[in-house]
């Protein structure tokens, strides 16, 4: 039976100047039967961390004590949970992750997943990632580790390969495609049904299915009217979905990032991207900066008043896994986590997205079966890219990191392997002073 109540707990926040920061500890101490316990954000950048300490301590009331330091170690111990959203010298590098790719005609829409830049993300970021578990093994070794950071599959994938920590990577692009096409589909939410697997932003909804049956029909009539506003919204999406035979669950322009489809002649871009997150080019790079600035902004309205908290609960997965844990509440959500076995035609050793139940008995992730070939092929073609990009992070080693941008679909449709060779050089050289841990 479910209990009412639960313990207090002990939450840490890695990266809390981060945009994830204030919706899922909002969500957390939202948490019905909550007994409190303690917020603990760290953040590098100590002017970040003060706002954030100050919106949690708003936000926390009588019943959470927030514990906020720039050193992790400090408040590791005794953590019940760790939510991990690090960004590592991302505004110090921004641009050579944009631009450099470009001068090698490489167009990135956000470029901190796959190809360049979310390889030289990777390269970045991943052994802080490593070093923060291990300090978790010796800290707080029963732990459960949400990550939220990208590049989610290879974070996911070197911690697996690496550490004994229970981890695993949430997103929000399940929730988000699954109610938007609900929307279009003319269907209430709570009225669909689907089945949802691959990898982080290139899983399939191979079934979404409504009251009267498969809700297919509807939105294949939709895409195929290239002036639907379906169509305008997702060019590369619905695309997809024409040629493949379902939708997928990342924006079309990041997407289109991940395919070597659409980015690889001006002609194309013309045709399958358009402003925002439906493909320009440079997207990430041009509006970030700002972006932080911007959430900083509304942080400090948040705690003058001038613009109210928002308390609906949000669709972040980080409180209803607690919730379900602590509780013994089941809940469904779609985690990042080892392929073993879950998804019979893809790698065995990779990392992938799947449904996984959870309530008293932590994260379970459930077996899918096999994807359709085809779409199985699209995600193999972006793993292959991350198990070269993981060992590079393990063994510290820019020869494998090379070789992994030249299996990136991408990069590869546009480059050959000695351009791609030249473009990684010039990336190691310009990012030089946040790669000392590489040989």
């Amino acid at each position: 039976m479910p209990d009412s109540t639960i313990r207090p707990l002990n939450v840490t926040m890695l990266g809390a100047g981060s945009f994830f920061t204030y919706s899922i500890l909002k969500d957390i101490v939202q948490i019905p039967g909550n007994s409190g316990g303690s917020l603990r954000p760290v953040d590098v950048d100590e002017s970040r961390l003060k706002l954030a300490q100050r919106l949690m301590e708003m936000v926390g009331g009588d019943k959470w004590q927030v514990i906020a330091t720039t050193d992790r170690r400090e408040v590791l111990e005794g953590t019940d949970y760790i939510v991990n959203s690090i960004e590592v010298s991302g505004l110090e590098c921004v641009r050579y992750d944009n631009d450099i790719p470009l001068e090698f005609g490489v167009s990135q829409n956000i470029g901190d997943t796959i190809g360049p830049g979310g390889l030289m993300k990777a390269l970045r970021t991943v052994p802080v990632y490593l070093e923060i578990l291990g300090d978790c093994e010796e800290l707080c070794p029963n732990a459960l580790v949400l990550n939220y950071t990208n590049p989610m599959n290879i974070m996911c994938l070197a911690a697996q390969r690496t550490s004994f920590m229970n981890t695993v990577g949430l997103c929000h692009s399940v929730q988000g495609t699954s109610r938007m096409l609900a929307k279009y589909a003319g269907v209430a939410y709570e009225d669909v049904r689907w089945q949802c697997a691959g990898i982080n932003h290139l899983a399939w909804f191979t079934e979404f299915d409504g009251p009267e049956g498969s809700l297919y029909p509807n939105l294949f009539a939709q895409a195929e009217d290239r002036s639907s506003e379906f169509a305008k919204a997702e060019p590369v999406r619905t695309d997809m979905m024409l040629h493949f035979g379902a939708f997928i669950t990342e924006s079309s322009g990041h997407l289109s990032e991940y395919l070597p489809y659409y980015r690889k002649r001006p002609d194309l871009l013309e045709k399958y991207t358009d402003t925002g997150y439906r493909g320009e080019e440079g997207f990430y790079a041009n509006n970030w900066p700002r972006w932080r600035q911007e959430q900083d902004a509304k942080r400090q309205r948040l705690l003058s008043g001038e613009e109210p908290i928002d308390w609906t609960r949000s669709v972040e997965y980080g409180s209803w896994i607690v919730e379900a844990i602590e509780k013994n509440q089941p809940v469904v959500v779609h985690g990042n986590v080892a392929n073993d076995g879950l998804i019979d035609n893809l790698p065995y050793d990779g990392c992938v997205e799947v449904a996984c139940l959870v309530d008293r008995n932590g994260v379970q992730p459930t077996h899918f079966g096999e994807l359709p070939k085809h779409m199985a092929a699209i995600c193999d073609s972006n793993m292959r890219m991350f198990d070269l990009a993981a060992d590079a992070c393990i063994y510290r080693d820019l020869d494998i990191a090379t070789m992994a941008l030249m299996l990136d679909p991408l990069t590869a449709a546009v480059c050959s392997p000695g351009e791609i060779k030249a473009m990684a050089e010039k990336l190691y050289d310009a990012e030089s002073e946040f790669l000392t841990r590489f040989q």
